[in-house]
């Protein structure tokens, strides 16, 4: 006979601490179930089972025979629904966190391309910057911007975060750029107050990591306000590229001490540990980390300048 099978059929006696319970569960003769596993016992060459008229016990060789048995046969039986759950229809409600201006600006428009390929599934999305506990709160999936605080979830990246210093054009002309970090000492700088450190900016500086103290006229904790007033020529900013990559691009931003920037962190998905990973999580999460990727469209044209 096939080992998975003896393996399940011994499971089961153990469970039952009767062969005829057990022949009963397996539809087989009580021989039949008793046969099986003396033969086991014989190919092994270790008595698994003491056996008297009224019970069955594991001796201390079947004891350690059965754990492993039964982990092998949970993986295996995990394996076969996780290739049913790959050919599952994703239905019902996926319910989404993510940071206010990342859902706004990169989520948002893919969710009617995202539905239109699953039409059995309903997104109920929240969006905030506020950190959430998605087992608490009952979310399925949220996506998490920089360093990742809670190592009980999974998380899959799906792109970089890459935190640029910029300013217009104008403001440039008028101020000068700066060539090295401690330059910003002399500049307005615009300050995103929902980093721990505001007035702290971090960069590699002879191969590491520095702080500089900058101070300026804006403090507001919306990285889309700091973009706009950055366009406005009101002072230099540091700002992820998610959120400049498209005034970059037009040249309405200019990137300065790139050089010098502090290493990347990244965007991830992240969703509760489970023996099963939702099918509507799974696709949701694919679609996304497709859609991104390692150079994501936002990062094109800052690629290019820096040789990429």
């Amino acid at each position: 006979m096939d080992r998975l099978d003896d393996m399940v059929l011994f499971i089961r006696v153990v469970e039952a601490r009767s062969f005829t319970q057990a022949a009963d569960r397996l539809s087989l003769s009580k021989s039949a179930v008793s046969r099986r596993v003396s033969d086991l016992e014989n190919r092994l060459g270790a008595r698994l089972l003491n056996r008297t008229t009224r019970s069955l016990s594991l001796t201390e060789v079947g004891r350690a025979f059965y754990d492993r048995c039964a982990r092998i046969v949970a993986d295996v039986e995990e394996a076969e629904r996780s290739v049913a759950d790959l050919h599952a229809l994703p239905r019902g409600t996926l319910r989404i966190n993510a940071p206010m201006s990342f859902g706004m600006m990169h989520i948002a428009p893919a969710i009617a391309e995202f539905l239109r390929r699953h039409p059995a599934v309903e997104i109920d999305m929240d969006l905030n910057d506020r950190y959430i506990d998605l087992i608490e709160e009952g979310y399925d999936v949220a996506v998490r911007i920089g360093r990742l605080r809670d190592s009980s979830l999974v998380a899959r990246r799906l792109a970089p975060n890459r935190m640029v210093v910029v300013g217009s054009p104008a403001y440039f002309k008028s101020h000068g750029r700066p060539s090295h970090p401690d330059d910003l000492t002399g500049h307005n700088c615009l300050l995103y107050t929902n980093a721990p450190l505001a007035d702290q900016w971090q960069f590699t500086v002879g191969g590491s990591t520095r702080s500089v103290k900058v101070t300026g006229s804006l403090r507001v904790n919306n990285g889309e306000v700091l973009r706009e007033a950055a366009v406005a020529g009101l002072g230099i900013a540091v700002l992820p590229t998610f959120i400049i990559g498209e005034q970059i691009a037009r040249g309405q931003l200019d990137v300065a001490l790139l050089d010098f920037a502090a290493g990347d962190s990244a965007v991830h998905a992240v969703y509760p540990h489970g023996r099963h990973l939702s099918p509507k999580v799974r696709v949701f999460v694919d679609f996304l980390a497709g859609r991104f990727g390692p150079v994501p469209y936002w990062d094109a044209s800052l690629h290019v300048l820096s040789g990429g």
